[in-house]
């Protein structure tokens, strides 16, 4: 380890409800964090959009405060992590976005999907066979074909070469760079439904089916690699660009799950367990995804995981759009006061149901109310939720014969005591809970580092892995399959196909 300890990496957190960046030490511990929510638009129901600029000026403010009276020649480079799938175009010559960008959770591109299965029952097989995913609105590939057949002049641009297409973290590192460096990494390209996993490239077929021009996509590079430097307007110097991952795949990293069996479970917006299964693809029976976990030295690890939709958006949309808490901070001492036998289940299908369900056109409900219902069962049943879901997600990894040995909790809900103690009881495995629990910054942070030589390997990283607190199951078996029998008759009443 090269590291002066004096030394930082800076990381750009790029996430779905607000942007962040987090200066840490080379020994893995925050200096100094800048952050600013922006604003969610829903054009229609099921449509989610961000203001490009709007994610950009975030960014970009978070940055400058993280960096804020340091000396610049102490930071040795930067990391980017960003919401994946994302879906960004813009011009080349100006860099200005043609359309917002359409979010992650959007579901605009439902029926394109429904009716290329039908068209072929057998194209979402092939489609796995090569990305690992599912033929879903939630990728890249359909938001993508949607700018380009709904936006004036886009398709006609786009063939000429004059636009470009990234997730986030392309359009970032774009910005960052002044237009010179348009790429990405494994991780993300991985999200897009048009990347070979196997292959470790963009796909002809796949391009061809959703009429996608290659002169739209950028370059695919390792998770830690040159991404060029930042132009020294931004920030004051001119900091190399060193890792880039998405960001499940940069927790998993910060994680320091580096050995197949190891599991992270990330509760931010949504939730996202993520595998290690080394150098393996495996392909899930049950309509988990297969992904790749990151890319360094032109070898791919690859990982298996689960996503759900909504998780801290749940606790947002009771806090924004039901106003039954002022913070989150409270939801701690409603859920104790509530306790576990809950009669309210909410089902936050808000946007769809994720893993391993994908049933885009289901709706979010909550059941069990009484007269006596308030609002601490309420809050509480958006709590539950979060967890029953990730037992969902741990059963299918089960009925696909592979179970973590060990799962690692992060992201901001897990600050939440009473939350992870019922996760790991309805679970009925253990949790490790880390000591730096900002591990999706910390992950693009030590990926940078790897790079500019801070770092020599993974074994290094594994080492400033710090535990914080462990949680173990306490509830009986009963308990815990009665309470998630009571989730799983929930959810098919606001299935689609129920």
């Amino acid at each position: 380890m090269s590291g002066n300890s004096a030394d930082f990496l800076l990381s750009f957190d790029q996430g779905t409800t607000s942007s962040r960046a987090i200066l840490f030490t080379t020994q893995a511990s925050i200096q100094a964090v800048g952050q600013h929510e922006f604003t969610q638009h829903f054009p229609q129901p099921g449509w989610v959009e961000h203001d490009p600029e709007e994610i950009w000026s975030t960014t970009l403010q978070a940055a400058r405060e993280a960096v804020a009276g340091v000396d610049l020649a102490r930071i040795r480079a930067a990391g980017i992590t960003n919401q994946r799938e994302t879906t960004l175009v813009w011009e080349r010559a100006t860099g200005k976005p043609v359309y917002n960008a359409i979010v992650w959770q959007d579901r605009r591109t439902a029926a394109l999907c429904q009716s290329l299965k039908e068209g072929d029952p057998e194209l979402e097989a092939r489609i796995t066979a090569r990305t690992g995913l599912l033929l879903d609105p939630y990728f890249s590939a359909t938001k993508l074909a949607w700018i380009l057949d709904n936006v004036d002049g886009a398709r006609e641009r786009a063939e000429r070469g004059e636009l470009a297409f990234g997730t986030v973290d392309t359009f970032l590192l774009w910005r960052l760079t002044n237009g010179s460096v348009h790429a990405t990494d494994a991780s993300n390209a991985s999200r897009t439904l048009l990347f070979n996993i196997h292959q470790q490239g963009w796909d002809d077929e796949l391009l061809e089916l959703f009429r996608i021009p290659r002169a739209l996509l950028p370059d695919v590079r390792d998770s830690a690699a040159d991404y060029g430097v930042i132009d020294p307007q931004w920030l004051g110097a001119a900091i190399p660009v060193g890792g880039v991952a998405g960001d499940q795949q940069a927790a998993l990293v910060g994680q320091a799950c580096f050995r197949p069996g190891m599991a992270k479970s990330t509760y931010g917006t949504g939730c996202f367990m993520v595998m290690n299964t080394g150098t393996q693809a495996l392909t899930s029976q049950h309509r988990l995804l297969t992904t790749v976990a990151y890319r360094l030295k032109g070898e791919t690890t690859y990982a298996i995981e689960g996503s759900i939709f909504m998780a801290g958006a749940t606790i947002q949309w009771i806090r924004d759009g039901l106003h039954l808490i002022r913070s989150a901070c409270e939801t701690q001492s409603l859920a104790e006061a509530t306790g576990y036998e809950n009669p309210v289940y909410m089902v936050p299908a808000f946007t769809g149901l994720g893993a391993p369900y994908w049933d885009p056109q289901a709706r979010g409900a909550i059941m069990g109310l009484t007269r006596d219902t308030g609002i601490k069962e309420i809050v509480t049943a958006g709590l539950q939720a979060v967890c029953y879901q990730t037992r969902d997600l741990l059963e299918a990894m089960h009925q696909d014969g592979v179970e973590p040995d060990s799962l690692r909790v992060d992201g901001g809900m897990v600050a939440n005591h009473w939350l992870v103690q019922f996760l790991t009881d309805i679970l009925g495995v253990d949790i490790a809970r880390p000591k730096v629990t900002e591990t999706t910054a910390l992950g693009a942070a030590f990926l940078a580092g790897l790079q500019c030589g801070v770092y020599d390997d993974l074994s290094q990283l594994e080492a400033l892995w710090q535990h914080d607190q462990a949680y173990r199951p306490a509830l009986a078996d009963e308990q815990r399959e009665r309470l998630y029998k009571g989730w799983l008759s929930a959810v098919e009443r606001v299935r689609s196909s129920a």
